[in-house]
């Protein structure tokens, strides 16, 4: 047995996704990081040990525009590369690699921390360090660093630093939330263990094991959809504990589901009920993926409000989309629905002072452990949430050793350099334009090659009919104004056709929130032809509007693959999946969902020129879509080279040159097996381009070639010995599948 000591800047305890995106955050800024999982592997629910999908704001496509960028978004990328199909152990080896590339993170798997050294009176506490056992090494060590973050999930480090913490759920009239108890319980989502299935391509039979538990003598048969195609995540619904004490009773917890699980198998293959002769059991899960349980208290708990209604806010590092996802205390065992949910309207935003302690001056928390109630806790649980906010968290961490102040100092005094510090490194959050001091593009002139032409598909592309049976939506940017638009329709009678515009409320909203203008157009018999519709509206500043055309039988619109930037399609109906859930019906973003018809456009040209793509907004923009599309796209690469230019009056000395480029939020990356989306690279991904700056002296010195480019975020040094330039521009030459080249945002850092 070995016992030392360690010295860091930051000390991270839990290997979880936010932990992983806490640390390495910290250390892309220079910090020295710890990052301890008592795990063999990283990752966490989404490991191979307990193979949950990785969900977060995009909701399983319920949101638009809303997957995460940043670290979380690397790691999708970088997965939707390597591991195409979702093997959850491929998954691990992408985590794994992400850490191993930052030279500034310590990692030390298999090592449990059990014991906090923390001084100070109770609300002031102040933790000196941290003890580990690691596993099979025979090794303690005392870990010591100015700042710790709680990554466990379940707020282990806070509670034995003394912090305060929430348990269960609480009373209504605490936070004014209606879906809260009208009593405060201590009750909990409970944890769930997965199983994997494989067809063998010959019969196989199933001998029950003594622990199985016959589901014939519970309510699952009639309150549960069971396939027997289905597996993973699929049975998430495989849920007990909520009435014990999730992690002291964490073994008994576990025994009932493997025992619940193995009834399953045993009902779907010997019940006679299910077509499963050659199917058997690959895999069950033995470490139980909890849900809840510490909930630490910050300087700010988020509350089920700021969840439905969207609130704003000056510290806003990290943003959420999925539902409020409430599960029956019961579990499995209930009768009700597997899980009750309610959408807001669009993604809504996290604070910075939920994600430090109270009461613990060196303490920041990321994860399920953060400062909320139990309501806007079944929102922010997820786990691409989780690493959104534990990127804010390292950065935040960093920023702190920056100015040599504590966790609430930073958002006390430097709250909005946090902010811009976050954009900078392309983190997920929304609503903040970049005004970084820093970046000198923010005094440049901005030219490209050309823009694309029109809001709407390219003339070329091909389409397919739509009958009108559904009220539609076409979403498109208005800036600065829109003048109508025309259609492609065809009708089997004269007829009328019903126009509207709607604007979207919120910027980050995305639904057809309030009518600001309706026309009636007519429509003669006949084959496909171009209606004009004069709908109009002029925003005080450049906003999403939703285009809506009403249903009409014997009407037919067209539809084509070409997605333009900046636009997506809504209809008008129900497309519930989850027969296990019951879905809030009240909100707009159920009621037009963008799935039936996503990645595709209604065919239509706008009439009025349009600044949406223009290069201008690849230049102090919100780098994510928010009103807009906030990118410039070039004109089709088939047509003419596309380039992007700054021009400066005076030269600057730039240290780096950072492009980011369109990755098409829109689509979800689900890491295992939800979906399969066909694209190994994103085709709005840049693929083939070149950075070049001209000198003083008026000569084009070239920064960077790259080819085969899959990233967002591409950081490239400019060498000092170039000395001052005048002009920076990046010629993109090939993408990865779209007909124009979009950039996002051209940073020139000092």
């Amino acid at each position: 047995m070995r016992t030392h000591t360690a010295d860091f800047d930051l000390v991270v305890v839990g290997g979880g996704l936010a932990g992983v995106s806490a640390a390495i955050a910290a250390a892309r800024l220079g910090r020295r990081v710890a990052l301890i999982n008592n795990r063999p592997v990283l990752g966490g629910n989404s490991s191979s040990e307990v193979r949950v999908w990785v969900c977060g704001a995009t909701a399983h496509g319920n949101q638009r525009w809303a997957r995460e960028n940043g670290i979380i978004g690397e790691l999708y990328l970088e997965n939707q590369y390597r591991n195409p199909d979702g093997n959850p152990v491929h998954w691990d080896d992408v985590v794994l690699d992400a850490v191993r590339a930052e030279s500034n993170i310590t990692l030390l798997l298999n090592t449990d921390v059990r014991d906090v050294v923390a001084t100070g009176p109770e609300g002031a506490r102040h933790i000196e360090s941290v003890t580990g056992w690691t596993m099979g090494a025979e090794t303690e060590t005392v870990f010591r660093a100015p700042l710790f973050l709680d990554g466990t999930g379940d707020g282990l480090i806070g509670h034995l630093a003394g912090a305060r913490a929430r348990l269960g759920k609480e009373a209504r009239d605490e936070f004014d939330e209606d879906w809260a108890p009208d009593e405060a319980e201590r009750t909990f989502l409970g944890s769930t263990l997965l199983f994997y299935t494989k067809d063998v391509g010959h019969p196989v039979r199933f001998v029950a094991p003594d622990s199985a538990k016959s589901i014939r003598d519970t309510p699952i048969p009639s309150s549960r959809i069971i396939r027997s195609g289905d597996s993973g995540a699929h049975y998430w619904w495989i849920e007990w504990g909520g009435e014990l004490d999730i992690v002291h009773d964490n073994e008994r917890i576990r025994d009932e589901l493997r025992s619940v699980i193995l009834g399953i198998w045993d009902h779907i293959k010997n019940s006679g009920e299910f077509d499963a002769d050659t199917l058997d059991l690959e895999w069950i899960g033995n470490v139980p993926g909890k849900r809840e349980y510490r909930r630490l208290v910050g300087d700010y708990t988020l509350h089920q409000r700021d969840v439905i209604e969207q609130t704003r806010f000056d510290d806003g590092v990290a943003f959420g989309g999925w539902s409020i996802d409430l599960h029956p205390t019961e579990g499995m065992y209930s009768t009700g629905a597997g899980a009750v949910q309610r959408f807001s309207n669009g993604v809504f935003e996290i604070p910075y002072r939920s994600l430090y302690s109270a009461d613990v001056d060196n303490l920041l928390m990321a994860g399920r452990d953060i400062s909320a109630t139990h309501i806007a806790f079944g929102a922010a649980r997820v786990m691409a949430t989780c690493a959104a906010m534990g990127e804010a968290a390292g950065t935040a961490a960093a920023l702190a050793l920056t100015h040599g102040t504590s966790p609430r100092g930073v958002y006390e005094s430097h709250r909005a350099e946090l902010r811009q510090l976050l954009l900078r490194q392309d983190a997920p959050l929304i609503g903040v334009a970049d005004a970084d001091p820093a970046d000198l593009a923010l005094a440049a002139r901005v030219s490209a090659s050309g823009v694309r032409d029109g809001l709407g598909p390219h003339p070329s592309a091909p389409s397919v009919p739509y009958p009108l049976a559904h009220d539609i939506g076409i979403v498109v940017p208005v800036h600065p104004h829109l003048d109508g638009i025309k259609l492609l329709v065809a009708s089997e009678t004269d007829t009328e056709l019903e126009v509207e515009v709607h604007s979207t409320g919120l910027a980050q909203n995305v639904v057809p929130e309030r009518l600001e203008h309706r026309v009636t157009v007519p429509v003669p018999a006949g084959d496909a032809r171009w209606v004009s519709a004069p709908v109009r509206w002029q925003p005080e500043i450049p906003a999403n509007a939703v285009i809506v055309v009403r249903a009409r039988p014997g009407v037919t619109l067209f539809t084509t693959g070409d997605l333009p930037p900046g636009i997506l399609t809504l209809v008008h109906t129900s497309d519930a999946e989850d027969q296990n859930v019951h879905v809030s019906l009240d909100e707009l973003l159920v009621q037009w969902p963008t799935k039936p018809l996503r990645g595709r456009s209604i065919v239509f040209r706008s009439t009025a020129p349009s600044e949406a793509l223009a290069p201008e907004r690849a230049v102090g923009g919100y780098q994510r879509p928010f009103g807009g599309p906030n990118a410039w796209a070039s004109r089709p690469l088939a047509e003419e080279p596309a380039w992007l230019r700054l021009d400066w009056d005076e030269p600057v000395r730039a240290r780096e040159i950072v492009l980011v480029l369109d990755d098409d939020p829109d689509v979800e990356l689900n890491t295992l097996h939800h979906h399969r989306d066909p694209h190994l690279v994103m085709p709005s991904l840049a693929r083939d381009y070149r950075v070049e700056v001209q000198t003083a002296a008026g000569e084009w010195r070239t920064v960077a070639e790259v080819v085969d480019n899959r990233r967002r975020r591409r950081a490239h040094p400019v060498a000092p010995e170039l000395g001052a330039v005048t002009a920076a521009r990046v010629a993109i030459t090939a993408t990865n599948g779209s007909p124009e080249a979009r950039v996002v945002a051209f940073r020139v850092q000092e």
